[in-house]
């Protein structure tokens, strides 16, 4: 007798403006081992901090297009800029689950012993209306220092993680806050927990790391239960795309996923 067919996994369809949303990605891949994953990188405009809204959602849109064509039935936008920006319109165009990513600022407030919180991000989230909400919501709790980072994003894109102008320009943004008697800092760009091992060196032991990738993969994981959107025994693959140059990304896919694949053109 045969054995039924095995069922197809789950298409996932996450981006970012380049490649901090392999931070989200891993967290994905180990909360749903048997999900096909396919991965943007809009790298050919990144950053996103610097860009206006009008284009961030455009950009929004046309990558979530391009991973609904290729079988997505679920989407991740893995930037908190692009959240900010666009996923309400997102979410009025696609009737399918959607998770987007914001501050860790409720876990921070929930977690601080001295009431401080700094929050590391990009000058276009900490600018955005949403994260103007979130604070409102949970600064009662705790005062929330921010602290935009600009050019940080592009020495992650470079695959920098800790040489001199990296650990110069993070020493420079967290300095201010550690001054100020911060105890957990919130990692609000999903480029900035590559720098985990560099941040732990700047900040210390007794300063607390936040970061939203396994959060994510929750919301992720519930929503695809709701939707009855089940994957297959069977391991799960992923496919890699990038607006820019595709031979730059596969460089830094052993570095940043920690394994060497193909990436296609998008």
């Amino acid at each position: 007798m045969s054995s039924a067919a095995t069922p197809p996994a789950c298409p996932i369809g996450v981006f970012d403006s380049g490649v901090g949303g392999l931070s989200v990605l891993r967290h994905i891949r180990a909360a749903l081992p048997a999900a096909d994953l396919l991965y943007v990188a809009d790298s050919g405009h990144a950053p996103y901090g610097d860009k206006s809204e009008a284009f961030i959602e455009a950009r929004t849109l046309a990558i979530s297009g391009f991973l609904v064509d290729r079988g997505a039935r679920a989407l991740v936008v893995a930037c908190n800029t692009a959240t900010a920006a666009a996923i309400a319109r997102l979410r009025q165009r696609y009737a399918l689950p959607i998770v987007g990513l914001e501050p860790a600022v409720k876990p921070a407030a929930a977690a601080t012993r001295a009431g401080l919180i700094g929050v590391l991000a990009t000058s276009g989230t900490l600018e955005s209306a949403k994260f103007a909400d979130l604070v409102q919501r949970f600064g009662s709790q705790a005062r929330v220092i921010v602290q935009p980072c600009p050019g940080l994003v592009e020495r992650i894109e470079a695959g920098d993680l800790d040489g001199p102008l990296t650990r110069g320009l993070l020493a420079r943004f967290v300095a201010p806050l550690l001054e100020q008697g911060v105890d957990t800092l919130v990692l609000g760009c999903t480029h900035y927990p590559f720098l985990m091992p560099l941040l732990r060196e700047l900040a210390g032991p007794r300063v607390e790391l936040i970061e939203s990738g396994a959060a994510v993969a929750r919301q992720l994981t519930r929503l695809l239960a709701e939707a009855d959107a089940s994957a297959s025994a069977r391991a799960g693959t992923e496919r890699f795309f990038s607006s820019g140059e595709p031979a730059r990304l596969a460089a830094l896919l052993p570095q940043l996923w920690g394994a060497a694949v193909t990436v296609e053109p998008l």
